[in-house]
C-alpha cells in the first residue's frame, strides 16, 4: 500500500437505525477511523468541514431524504452575550474553570453517571461503565483537553495544598486549527438554576476569544428536535450547507 493511500480515509456506512432526536426517521451515519498514521491536517479538515469525533471515529449523519441535521459554529469575535446570558454567568461566578489533560477520574464518572441517569437514562449511554468512560476520554489522536468547573471549597486550610472545590461540570473539547471543538459535556443534574450546559458554552467562547480563535463548534443543529434547540441561541453562527459555510444570524 502506498503512503497516499494509507494517509487517505477509508469511509463507511452504518446500517439504519432509529434516529434518536426525529421520532419516525431513520439514520445513518458515514464515519472513518482516524489512525495515527492519517495526517493531522486531514483529521483536522474532517472536523472543521462538518464530521464529528467519537474517540477515533470521525462521523457524519448520511440518511437517506434527510438533512435536518446542520452543523454549527459560534462567531467568536462577534459574540455578545445578553441579558439572560448574563445573568447565567452570574449564577455561576463562584465557579473556576481549569483546563486538565484528557485523563478520566473516578469523581468524573461519578459526576458522569448521575448525569446520564438523570437527563439520558433512556439514550445510547446509559450502559456506559467506568473502562467506557475512560475509552471516552482517553481515545483522542488530537489536541484534546478536559474542563473541570468547581466550586469554590468550603474550607480553607491555614496551610499546605489549597483543597479542590467541588466538581460541578466538566466539558470534552478538541483543538482545531480555528477553533474549539465541544466533543461532550455533562454536569451536576441538582442544580437546574445554574443553567450549567449554557455555562459551559459561554465559557468556551471565552476560552477561544482569549487564545485568538474564530469559531467555537457545537456539533449539530437539527430542526424540529427540542434537545438541540438550546444551540441556536448562540448568535451569530454560520451553518454548514451544500455551498460551506454560510452566515445564519
Amino acid at each position: 500500500m502506498s503512503e497516499q493511500q494509507k494517509s487517505f480515509p477509508e469511509f463507511y456506512v452504518t446500517a439504519p437505525q432509529q434516529c434518536p432526536y426525529l421520532e419516525g426517521r431513520k439514520e445513518r451515519k458515514l464515519f472513518t477511523h482516524l489512525t495515527h498514521d492519517k495526517p493531522r491536517s486531514l483529521v483536522d479538515s474532517l472536523l472543521r468541514g462538518g464530521f464529528r469525533r467519537s474517540q477515533n471515529i470521525a462521523y457524519m449523519p448520511y440518511c437517506e431524504g434527510c438533512q435536518a441535521c446542520v452543523s454549527v459554529r459560534v462567531l467568536v469575535s462577534e459574540f455578545e452575550a445578553g441579558r439572560s446570558f448574563n445573568r447565567i454567568r452570574t449564577r455561576n461566578a463562584d465557579l473556576t474553570a481549569r483546563r486538565v489533560a484528557a485523563i478520566p477520574t473516578s469523581e468524573q464518572y461519578s459526576l458522569f453517571r448521575g448525569y446520564i441517569d438523570a437527563r439520558h437514562g433512556d439514550g445510547g449511554m446509559a450502559d456506559m461503565t467506568v473502562l467506557d468512560y475512560a475509552t471516552m476520554i482517553e481515545d483522542s489522536i488530537i489536541d484534546t483537553h478536559l474542563t473541570e468547573y468547581r466550586a469554590a471549597p468550603v474550607d480553607q486550610p491555614d496551610s499546605g495544598p489549597a483543597p479542590k472545590g467541588a466538581l460541578k461540570a466538566v466539558a470534552l473539547c478538541d483543538r482545531l486549527s480555528d477553533g474549539i471543538s465541544m466533543v461532550y459535556s455533562f454536569y451536576e443534574p441538582d442544580e437546574a438554576e445554574r443553567s450549567l450546559g449554557t455555562y459551559m458554552i459561554l465559557e468556551q467562547i471565552d476560552e477561544a476569544r482569549r487564545l485568538g480563535l474564530p469559531y467555537l463548534y457545537l456539533g449539530y443543529w437539527i430542526a424540529g428536535s427540542r434537545k438541540m434547540s438550546y444551540k441556536a441561541r448562540f448568535t451569530p453562527q454560520e451553518r454548514l450547507g451544500p455551498n460551506g459555510w454560510q452566515r445564519s444570524a
